[in-house]
């Protein structure tokens, strides 16, 4: 039986989704312990791959290392050898937690764009950094993660 947190399904598999979904990791992710499970193992290069085509924001080279912690030159060389080569597991957990945080900004704000526009928009509510710049850090994405939360349930300040 796995574990699952109480409504953390709709969230991993959209998470997922947005990184390519079954056909990338070759199973399902439907619980936090299935993610948790295959970022262990480190995520195939293609997920990276799948995650660019899909996110305009980290399409930029300066998104990119922002968001993900990962230089153009590594995205690169994933891009080249999808199979072969697997992300760390560092360089997993990270992937992931950007995209659960880009999924979530969806759920928020109602479609990509308006996700994207968040992450890049200085926010009153951090001090007027810009999400984006935040997610170098586990603190910084601590202080996004609560920010969408608090403007889910309309909290602002």
């Amino acid at each position: 039986m796995a574990i699952a947190k109480k409504g953390d399904e709709g969230i991993v598999s959209r998470t997922a989704s947005l990184l390519g979904g079954p056909a990338t990791f070759n199973r399902a992710m439907l619980t936090t312990l299935d993610a948790h499970e295959v970022i262990l193992s480190g995520f195939p290069g293609r997920a990276l791959v799948y995650l660019s085509e899909n996110v305009a924001i980290i399409r930029r080279p300066e998104g990119f290392e922002k968001a993900l912690g990962l230089s153009l030159r590594t995205f690169q060389r994933h891009k080249k050898d999808t199979e072969a080569k697997k992300l760390s597991q560092e360089q997993s957990g990270r992937v992931w937690k950007f995209a659960e945080i880009f999924e979530k900004a969806v759920e928020v704000f109602g479609s990509r764009a308006e996700a994207e526009q968040f992450l890049e928009r200085p926010a009153l509510g951090l001090n007027q950094h810009r999400p984006i710049d935040l997610l170098a850090t586990p603190a910084g994405v601590e202080l996004v993660e609560t920010h969408i939360e608090r403007i889910k349930y309309g909290v602002y300040a």
